[in-house]
């Protein structure tokens, strides 16, 4: 038996998180409201699942616990929106606002091993990112004049870090997966996409 998540820690989310749509007429925002509750337990869901993750790690933050609640996040620890803009809302706000979330994310990304042959693929198919300033603004083509290519070796460890962190991502989503396919939703609290419920949508 698993266990349950207070719905206290729901409503502090949505008092840390202001509403996205001004919705005026009454039906439309109770219907708003619902959806926002729903979609913030499932940012709750994914703090209490990556506080488990990282005790089960062992990985401690500050006095020995990597967990907080998911509004105590400090502003510097915060990732921007464009970091995270591409995780779609619910993941980009578990993100912002759960220390733990951010501390799994980092330790999944830290253990991706990338292959040299993938590095140097990257570079190989993507040269017009390696232009030097000098053959950007004299529009050089970058898959016949290399002479003006940014050398391997110095943009190495940029497509390490790149290729690592978006290896550590999809980790992370795998690991998402698979830890909330046994959550259990009390009834008005689903996920805001779920078909079982009359005010479902899906949306970005």
């Amino acid at each position: 038996m698993g266990e349950a998540v207070p719905k206290e820690r729901v409503d502090a989310l949505l008092k840390a998180v202001p509403p996205r749509d001004r919705e005026t007429r009454p039906e439309a925002f109770a219907r708003a409201e619902r959806q926002r509750r729903r979609w913030a337990t499932q940012v709750v869901v994914i703090d209490e699942l990556a506080r488990q993750a990282c005790a089960q790690r062992s990985l401690f933050r500050g006095a020995g616990n990597c967990a907080t609640s998911p509004d105590a996040a400090a502003p510097e620890e915060q990732p921007t929106p464009r970091a995270v803009a591409d995780l779609g809302s619910i993941v980009a706000t578990a993100l912002a606002h759960s220390p733990s979330a951010r501390a799994l994310l980092d330790q999944l990304e830290h253990e991706q091993l990338i292959p040299e042959e993938a590095v140097y693929d990257y570079y190989d198919r993507n040269r017009d990112r390696f232009l030097t300033p000098a053959a950007l603004r004299r529009g050089a083509d970058p898959f016949h004049e290399t002479s003006d290519l940014l050398p391997y070796d110095e943009a190495r460890e940029g497509i390490i870090r790149e290729l690592r962190r978006a290896a550590g991502r999809r980790a992370f989503f795998d690991w998402l997966d698979r830890a909330r396919a046994d959550v259990v939703y009390a009834h008005g609290y689903e996920h805001p996409g779920d078909p079982s419920h009359p005010d479902h949508e899906h949306r970005h």
